[in-house]
Order: structure tokens, then C-alpha cells, then sequence
């Protein structure tokens, strides 16, 4: 249990960062460079245990105080307090490179393997392709319209998940249960497909 002392600090350095933010949003330097030197080890860190990866751990961290410079004059310390709308940003933005970076790597395989050189038969590969394209395609129609929009979205399109919540217009949360449960439905579907085949 922290002490009164400990709260007592802790409530300073909340006001003197809420402070510090007022001031970035009027675009005062000084105020974002000692916000910036209070607060970025932190920022650091969390994108590093996300990502895994110091290089995109500096990329993400540069990233977040870009946006708390743009939009500092927005934070509402009602809502949040400065350390804790900071991290939100940075989780956002580090969980948000995660997906981005799987999705392309996904793209990348895809390409890879359907125009690497081969020396098998190509006639039945491409029969089994299309095979399998034709399962996936009926296990999409077993979806709701809802999930296969939010499945189609975020796989098809690249789109990272708070990407396809701001297309549609559709809470964060709602969208992964719907991937989520879509995924689920999906591979049931294909596991009784390739059962049945």
C-alpha cells in the first residue's frame, strides 16, 4: 500500500504533467521537451515489451509524442491522467504495429508462394487451390454479414483491427469479438470441410 507521502507525490507529478500538457497544446517547446524527458523511458519501455524490438520499440515512441504534440490541446485530464492517456497512445500505437507488421508478413508469404519456382504439378495445385479457395469462400457465407465484413476488412484489406473500427464505425471491442468469434466459426467450418474432402 503506498504511503500518504507516496500519494501526496505521485498526485504532484500528475498535476505537473497535466500542467506540462496544457502548455504543449498551446505549442510551448520548453513544456514538451521537459514532458517529453519525464515521461519517454516509459513510453520506451512499454513499446519495447510489445514489440520485442528496440529499432520499432524508437519508431513507436517517436510516434506517440508526435501525436501528443498534435493533440495535447485535446486531452482532457477529467478523462484520464496524463500518464495514463500516454500509455494508452502508446499501447495503441506499438499493438497496433504488431498487427501491421503480421499482416504484411502474411502478404509477403502469400506472394512468395504462389510465385516461387516450382517442380511439382501445377494443374493439381492449382485444382487444389481453387479447392480450397471454394471452402473458404462457402465457410465465409456461413458467417454473419457483420463477421465476414470485419474477417474480410482486416485480412483481405491489411486494415489493423482499429482501423476496421473506425471504417465502420464500430467500438474497438466489438470488432475483435467479432474477428474473433468469425475466426472460431471459420475454422470449425474448414475442419469439417477438409473432413468431409
Amino acid at each position: 500500500m503506498p504511503s500518504g507521502l507516496d500519494r501526496q507525490r505521485s498526485q504532484l507529478a500528475s498535476r505537473r504533467l497535466s500542467t506540462l500538457l496544457a502548455a504543449t497544446g498551446t505549442r510551448d517547446r520548453a513544456a514538451f521537451t521537459e514532458f517529453y524527458r519525464l515521461t519517454s523511458s516509459r513510453v520506451f519501455g512499454l513499446a519495447v515489451r510489445i514489440l520485442r524490438s528496440h529499432a520499432a520499440a524508437e519508431e513507436v515512441t517517436q510516434e506517440v509524442y508526435l501525436q501528443v504534440w498534435s493533440s495535447a490541446d485535446r486531452y482532457d485530464p477529467a478523462l484520464a491522467s496524463p500518464v495514463g492517456w500516454l500509455m494508452m497512445l502508446a499501447h495503441r500505437r506499438a499493438v497496433d504495429r504488431v498487427r501491421a507488421e503480421a499482416a504484411a508478413a502474411v502478404r509477403d508469404l502469400t506472394y512468395a508462394y504462389s510465385h516461387a519456382g516450382r517442380d511439382h504439378d501445377v494443374v493439381a495445385e492449382s485444382v487444389t487451390q481453387r479447392m480450397e479457395e471454394q471452402a473458404v469462400l462457402g465457410c465465409l457465407d456461413a458467417l454473419t454479414a457483420t463477421q465476414r465484413e470485419a474477417i474480410s476488412l482486416a485480412y483481405y484489406t491489411g486494415r489493423t483491427y482499429r482501423e476496421v473500427a473506425d471504417h465502420l464505425s464500430v467500438p474497438l471491442p466489438t470488432i475483435k469479438t467479432r474477428i474473433r468469434d468469425g475466426l472460431k466459426r471459420l475454422e470449425k467450418c474448414l475442419s469439417v470441410e477438409g473432413a468431409d474432402g
